[in-house]
């Protein structure tokens, strides 16, 4: 091939297949669980309850009661006379423990020995950071996160200013590629107050590996990107991505911050629940709150419905075809993968894969 000429690669076979596992994976935010309620949530085809009790602990169970499969979720908090809350299923009223195992049959009688607490549902572990619940989904059942929940820059001035939810119909492998491709812009998000016909420029943007994945290291906004007018001054942005499927960007305007994070969370092999969350200190949000978030909006669903059409020759399952530069970061997020599943089964640590490099491409 000669210098200068584009170079492509295949997509790895195992791409759009599987999950990645010891890992936090985005469930929900803190004021979605309220005390004493619980909710049925899916995790990598895995049906969980996740709760807070009444106490403020939260629980996260396999939402399959074993004894007639009865969802949990559908359940109830109960307080015992010591004050213990568990989590009783609606058909028979078994209960289980934050940590999984059964606290109580309440249909044996005094005379019937059973050791009930030998009885185990699947627990997950769960946290709280910055407003956000995550779920630890370890490779077996029995494992314990080995690192904590991720911190996110920007997290500024109280509770979100936007929480927009939506399911792509795809893998999250193509969930995560699709959001962090910088040449599709002029195509799929074309409106006066973003990108014109006709705008498209060269980019040249530096990158440097981060933990667990890697960043567009802060810049000024391109010229044609009409949506940073509105923060006024002379903003700068970096856009950042760690495994499993997190993507923000930590825009400052002087001593002003937005944050917008997208949190991506495989349902199941076809479904990836996208949750956009946007904290800000600068004065635009209180102005034109409705405006941006209807902006934002905006981009989401145009993103979901290019994901409804790429589905359309994804069903023939073709070898995909990624092309320098503006396909890097796609590989990268292979290549990440692979390092993540190797460095688990290998029990050695995480070796980014990720160089430093400046990548360039027009759109």
């Amino acid at each position: 091939m000669p210098d200068g000429a584009p170079r492509t690669a295949r997509a790895d076979a195992r791409f759009g297949r599987g999950f990645l596992t010891d890992a936090w994976y985005f469930a929900a935010m803190s004021a979605d669980l309220k005390p004493g309620r619980l909710s049925r949530v899916e995790l990598l085809g895995e049906p969980v309850a996740l709760g807070r009790s009444r106490g403020g602990q939260l629980f996260a169970l396999r939402d399959v009661c074993p004894h007639r499969a009865a969802p949990l979720s559908a359940g109830r908090f109960h307080k015992d006379e010591l004050g213990v809350e568990t989590v009783a299923c609606p058909y028979h009223g078994w209960r289980f423990r934050a940590d999984g195992a059964c606290a109580a049959i309440p249909s044996l009688t005094s005379d019937q020995a059973l050791d009930v607490s030998r009885i185990q549902v699947r627990r997950y572990a769960v946290a709280e950071s910055q407003g956000m619940v995550f779920v630890w989904v370890g490779a077996t059942p029995l494992g314990e996160p080995d690192q904590p929940p991720p911190v996110f820059p920007g997290v500024v001035d109280g509770g979100p200013k936007l929480v927009d939810r939506m399911v792509f119909d795809a893998h999250i492998d193509q969930a995560v590629v699709g959001l962090m491709d910088p040449a599709h812009g002029p195509y799929v998000h074309r409106q006066w107050w973003w990108r014109t016909a006709g705008s498209e420029h060269d980019k040249e943007k530096r990158f440097e590996p981060r933990e667990a994945g890697f960043a567009m290291v802060r810049h000024a906004p391109s010229s044609n990107s009409r949506a940073y007018a509105i923060l006024g001054g002379r903003p700068e942005t970096e856009i950042t991505f760690r495994l499993p499927g997190l993507r923000w960007e930590h825009v400052t305007v002087g001593k002003r911050q937005v944050l917008s994070l997208t949190c991506l969370t495989p349902l199941d092999e076809g479904r990836t629940q996208v949750t956009q969350i946007v904290w800000s200190d600068h004065p635009a949000f209180s102005l034109l709150g409705p405006v941006i978030a209807r902006m934002a909006r905006t981009f989401l669903r145009q993103d979901g419905d290019m994901v409804k059409l790429q589905n359309q020759g994804l069903k023939h399952d073709p070898t995909l075809l990624w092309v320098d530069d503006a396909d890097r970061q796609a590989k990268w997020y292979q290549a990440l993968k692979r390092e993540w599943i190797a460095s688990r089964r290998e029990g050695r640590p995480f070796e980014n894969p990720v160089e430093p490099a400046t990548l360039r491409w027009r759109s």
